[in-house]
């Protein structure tokens, strides 16, 4: 039986991805559809910026994000005129995995958008439906099976963040400290059974859900092409 520790830790990891899942697949989710649709001065460069937490390494990441959540930072106390308390708290977790959640949400969710045929759309337009009734009604619900995809790809990327989080969060037991700083704690201990345990339940989560993604993605070009 997993002990306290490893089921804090679990349970708060969960809960983090969840929630840094929702925040992202919203934004993400219309980003992806203007870069896979419009055409528009700097869109490589806002496409690489989307992309960028995917190459820049996380503890760097996690620096800027210290120095935005700073007293004097952008999103510090000095100049919100408040303070957001996020530092050290499971919001930062929060806030960690959401950031580097986004490439992949973009990525997989623009794919799902590119594989729509637009002739399907253009000829919704040419019958008079307006834009918002043709995206919903026609270019969302074939993109369905890839957006999903896109979120269960974020959700797993949002479960293993460490270098980020651990950076603005800590790895303060049954507070912030998630699966991935929890098997850092342990193998730094020598606790071998605990990292194993550990590792059982990370393993298990990600193998779930990159299986779950890869049955979605592969079928929802076909779906789009069949109707």
């Amino acid at each position: 039986m997993p002990d306290a520790t490893t089921i804090d830790a679990l349970l708060l990891t969960l809960r983090v991805a969840a929630i840094a899942t929702g925040m992202v697949m919203l934004p993400g989710t219309a980003l992806a559809y203007l870069l896979a649709r419009a055409q528009f001065p700097g869109k490589a460069l806002v496409s690489a910026l989307a992309g960028l937490p995917l190459v820049v390494p996380p503890t760097a990441v996690g620096y800027l994000l210290l120095q935005a959540l700073a007293r004097d930072g952008i999103l510090g106390r000095d100049r919100l005129g408040f303070d957001p308390d996020i530092l050290l708290t499971w919001k930062a977790a929060v806030l960690a995995s959401a950031v580097m959640a986004v490439p992949l949400v973009v990525r997989t969710a623009r794919i799902a958008f590119e594989s729509v045929d637009p002739r399907l759309e253009s000829m919704a337009r040419t019958l008079g439906k307006r834009p918002t009734t043709v995206f919903l009604t026609i270019t969302l619900p074939l993109a369905a099976r890839g957006l999903l995809a896109a979120g269960i790809l974020g959700f797993t990327r949002a479960v293993g963040e460490f270098g980020a989080t651990v950076t603005i969060a800590g790895n303060i037991p049954g507070r912030t400290q998630t699966l991935a700083s929890a098997i850092f704690s342990a193998q730094q201990t020598g606790d071998t059974r605990h990292v194993f345990a550990l590792l059982v339940l990370s393993l298990g989560i990600g193998l779930f859900a990159i299986l779950a993604s890869e049955a979605l993605i592969q079928r929802a070009p076909r779906q789009g092409r069949t109707r």
